[in-house]
């Protein structure tokens, strides 16, 4: 099947689950828990990642897929072959307390490496795709990453952790950022922060993440032109596009005074510790 099918089938798929996170929340029909590293999870998490893994499991049977509920054994990142990367409610916490942040992102990879990413925001009524080499759309329309060329004129996003103990190491790479660029944001989606570099909204987005969050936007941003890496190597076990650490999407004038800006406020923190 060409890329552009599987791009068809995810959308429609990515949307159809983008109603049932409207109606879940519209009905207030889900119940919350934590997981062990304190993170929320709702009914209507798992129930849109069965739904997506059904529709999938229709149209692709048996192509492995990687979610963040039903299947998140991360080692299958590892193997050769197709994988689908599936986060079904990204911004669970924003969704739960009815904001608007939350998306569905689907990626599909072959060998590793990212061919098609959506990522669907219900609240927002935006769709982003990207498909390999074709560039990348919101609602159909071709978008294009930020021009900009100066770090203090360059608005920047990340996030945090979930568990409190991890949050503090991170302290001195925001200083840093708010030291030398415009501002920050923090909307609590990955997958939408990715687009909305992809699209020109912000200058810069890093961030530690799951391979759920990102892979689908990643793929959006450097479709779109922005520039996207790590901070750090990648270690030789994981495909560089699945690998979700230390992550940085910049516009192109930006990418590499933005990762010195960070890297350096690491070495200053190891430094006085």
């Amino acid at each position: 099947m060409r890329d552009a099918e599987r791009l068809a089938i995810a959308t429609d798929i990515a949307e159809q689950a983008g109603r049932m996170i409207q109606d879940a929340r519209l009905q207030s029909r889900f119940d919350r828990r934590y997981k062990k590293n304190a993170e929320l999870v709702t009914d209507a998490d798992v129930a849109v990642d069965q739904f997506i893994a059904d529709q999938l499991e229709r149209h692709f049977p048996g192509e492995p897929r990687l979610t963040e509920e039903l299947s998140p054994d991360k080692e299958s990142m590892e193997r050769k072959g197709p994988l689908w990367v599936v986060d079904p409610i990204d911004g669970t916490v924003n969704f739960a307390q009815g904001l608007p942040h939350v998306a569905v992102s689907i990626a599909w990879a072959q060998d590793g490496k990212v061919h098609v990413g959506v990522v669907h925001a219900p609240f927002l009524e935006e769709t982003f795709t990207a498909l390999r080499g074709e560039g990348a759309r919101l609602n159909d329309r071709q978008i294009r990453a930020s021009t900009a060329s100066s770090l203090e004129r360059s608005l920047v996003a990340t996030g945090f952790p979930y568990r409190r103990e991890s949050r503090a190491p991170l302290v001195r790479r925001l200083t840093s950022v708010l030291e030398h660029c415009q501002d920050i944001r923090r909307c609590g989606s990955a997958a939408l922060d990715l687009c909305n570099v992809a699209c020109g909204r912000l200058e810069a987005y890093y961030e530690s993440v799951s391979p759920w969050d990102s892979a689908a936007g990643l793929l959006i941003a450097r479709e779109a032109g922005a520039r996207t890496g790590h901070l750090y190597p990648v270690p030789d076990t994981v495909p560089e596009e699945l690998y979700s650490e230390h992550i940085l999407a910049a516009a192109p004038d930006i990418y590499k005074p933005m990762k010195e800006l960070l890297i350096r406020a690491d070495e200053e923190r190891y430094h006085h510790e």
